[in-house]
């Protein structure tokens, strides 16, 4: 079965599952290799979440014509989110030694302690904690989400640009 041809709702289920998948890796690494999420990572993370969600939401429902672009734009909503994080984390971790910013709190207590906007001031600045480079395959972690968000977009993109084939009439 070539997934070039696959219809707008198995895309969809595919894209869907992909951010599953990704999600669990991240889960893995945590637990099992032992890499602490910094702040960034955990806003990679809810963009991977938001997009899973409307994958799925258009799978199930498998509009037509404006529909699957209702739900592709807010696919991409999130891979934009988290093409902007994945960046600012990839030049954090590009930054002198003497140049990194200090370590602050986690983000539990920011949230805590915080209003919103001052909390995502706080972790786009950045810290200490995520300019640390932990490499999976020889590239920093960042780089394979920005990787994957830009993968899942074109994915989305072309589902919904792919027209069905027309059924026989008997």
């Amino acid at each position: 079965m070539n997934p070039l041809r696959w219809s707008y709702r198995v895309s969809f289920l595919a894209g869907f599952l992909i951010c599953v998948a990704l999600l669990a890796f991240a889960l893995y690494a945590e637990y099992v290799l032992g890499m602490d999420p910094c702040p960034l990572c955990i806003f990679q993370r809810i963009g991977f979440i938001f997009m899973a969600v409307f994958f799925l939401v258009g799978a199930i429902h498998g509009p037509r014509e404006g529909g699957r672009w209702f739900y592709t734009g807010l696919v991409l909503l999130g891979a934009l989110f988290g093409i902007a994080v994945a960046g600012r984390h990839l030049w954090i971790q590009s930054l002198p030694s003497d140049q990194l910013p200090s370590c602050g709190p986690n983000l539990g207590y920011m949230f805590d302690a915080f209003p919103f906007t001052k909390v995502l001031k706080m972790v786009f600045t950045g810290s200490g904690e995520c300019a640390k480079v932990e490499p999976i395959l020889g590239l920093p972690m960042p780089f394979w989400t920005l990787l994957w968000y830009i993968l899942l977009s074109v994915w989305a993109i072309r589902a919904t640009l792919q027209r069905a084939a027309p059924r026989l009439r008997l």
